[in-house]
């Protein structure tokens, strides 16, 4: 009596079922409203520093500079790890990777160069708008060689990444998937105008002029995908006014000791 046969399994010739592959992850993966709780987050933060720094200033007499700027410090620490805390907590994943801060895939020096072209092209447009020399609070900050010292340290190293990496890290990409690239990069610019308004008396024209740099650096993000990019083209931009700024006061103190 001979063995039953084995069940059929099919021929060996037909081709195997495979699952489908994933669909491709949509970036960003966050929403308007991991955006809103941020938002919300970052005012409680602005509004807590500027209470304590004051509070700060007026019971201790110090110099602005010597409490503004640890303050500041702090702010921006504070901000990016709501960031990290929003990526890990509801998404479980990694902030720098997920913020694009990537190697940048165009040369160093092309990067600088169009930071230092849009300096001057928004002193060209500052000019053209005969934008008005008027008392503010950064001016006020930038009274003398050891603050524009301390501001030019921060402005050309900490608070490029920290405000490229909330505005064209975070903010931009949102927006971008939204309404399109150009007007994605315009509108995170006309924000981070904003944003600057009260460091410069709330004039129309320095709002306008800081939203056309931010346009470039959304423009530089945009291109190459990187928000790093963006950082190293924001930071040329700010030293490049900061280096005129020195020459200025150098200049004026030059005169007075010649008198």
């Amino acid at each position: 009596m001979s063995p039953e046969p084995p069940p059929d399994i099919g021929s060996p010739s037909e081709p195997v079922p495979q699952s489908a592959a994933p669909p491709p992850e949509s970036y960003p993966f966050w929403g308007y409203l991991d955006l809103l709780g941020f938002v919300l987050v970052a005012l409680l933060g602005s509004v807590v520093e500027s209470l304590l720094a004051a509070e700060l200033i007026a019971t201790t007499h110090v110099k602005q500079i010597y409490v503004l700027i640890p303050a500041q410090v702090l702010l921006y620490g504070f901000l990016l790890g709501t960031l990290a805390f929003i990526f890990r907590r509801y998404y479980g994943r990694p902030f720098w990777q997920s913020l694009r801060w990537s190697p940048v895939e165009v040369s160093g020096p092309f990067v600088a160069t169009c930071g230092v072209l849009v300096a001057f092209a928004v002193m060209a447009a500052s000019m053209l708008m005969r934008t008005p020399d008027i008392e503010s609070p950064m001016k006020a900050l930038l009274s003398d060689p050891a603050s524009v010292l301390m501001v030019a340290v921060i402005g050309t190293t900490l608070a490029p990444v920290c405000e490229e990496i909330v505005f064209r890290g975070f903010l931009q990409p949102l927006l971008v998937r939204s309404l399109g690239a150009a007007l994605g990069i315009l509108v995170a610019a006309a924000v981070f105008g904003l944003m600057h308004l009260q460091e410069y008396g709330y004039s129309w024209r320095h709002g306008l002029l800081i939203t056309m740099a931010g346009a470039g650096f959304g423009w530089m993000r945009q291109r190459t995908g990187s928000t790093k990019a963006a950082a190293l083209m924001h930071a040329t931009y700010n030293c490049v006014f900061f280096l005129l700024l020195a020459v200025q006061q150098a200049a004026l103190h030059g005169r007075w000791v010649g008198r």
